[in-house]
């Protein structure tokens, strides 16, 4: 694993392929009132690229420039956040999109787990350690267990998206997991509007 910390910006000699796994760090679980920290990035290579964003500081031209670009997919796990976190704090909507959760959801209903630590071991026989989870990602200094626990979750989500494909091709559920990874910007919209648990589908 190589881990480069980059501060308000990506490099510009960074390059992805044409899909980067991305994840966010933040200080809470409420777009509307806890700021981004951190957004890692993989090519899928074994690298990751992570960006510290100070507070009040988010201009970041090439991190937004990556995620608007249309010929770049976007891997996410559980991209509804990530997605609003990116809306809310760098005004940018990271498309298109594949959230490995919402694809774990569609096809593996024989389980309720589908957090990216279950996906990783059942899919791909792969240990995540949690212990970092709960952890201040606003700190002035980073620990190396900080550092390699953010990395974790953006190394692995190229792979996990290759055996979720074939499992949606295998379910015929391909265009219905499409359609939902369309929305989920949308999605993410009605968080920051105010509607994060109501169902304005319901009857």
């Amino acid at each position: 694993m190589a881990i480069e910390l980059h501060e308000g910006d990506l490099p510009e000699t960074v390059r992805f392929g044409a899909a980067v796994a991305v994840d966010t760090e933040t200080m809470g679980l409420n777009p509307n009132r806890d700021r981004l920290c951190l957004v890692q990035l993989s090519g899928g290579n074994g690298e990751c690229h992570i960006v510290r964003l100070a507070k009040g500081r988010y201009e970041a031209p090439r991190l937004k420039a990556l995620m608007a670009d249309p010929a770049v997919l976007k891997i996410f796990h559980f991209a509804r956040f990530d997605v609003a976190m990116l809306r809310r704090f760098l005004g940018v909507t990271a498309t298109p999109l594949y959230c490995t959760k919402i694809a774990s959801r569609l096809t593996r209903t024989f389980t309720d787990r589908h957090g990216l630590k279950d996906l990783c071991k059942d899919l791909l026989g792969v240990d995540l350690s949690k212990e970092q989870q709960s952890s201040d990602w606003g700190a002035a200094e980073l620990s190396q267990a900080q550092l390699k626990y953010a990395a974790s979750d953006v190394l692995h989500l190229h792979a996990l998206k290759a055996r979720l494909d074939e499992m949606l091709a295998r379910e015929g559920r391909r265009e219905l997991a499409e359609a939902c990874f369309r929305f989920l910007p949308i999605r993410a919209e009605l968080d920051l509007a105010g509607w994060p648990e109501e169902d304005i589908f319901a009857h």
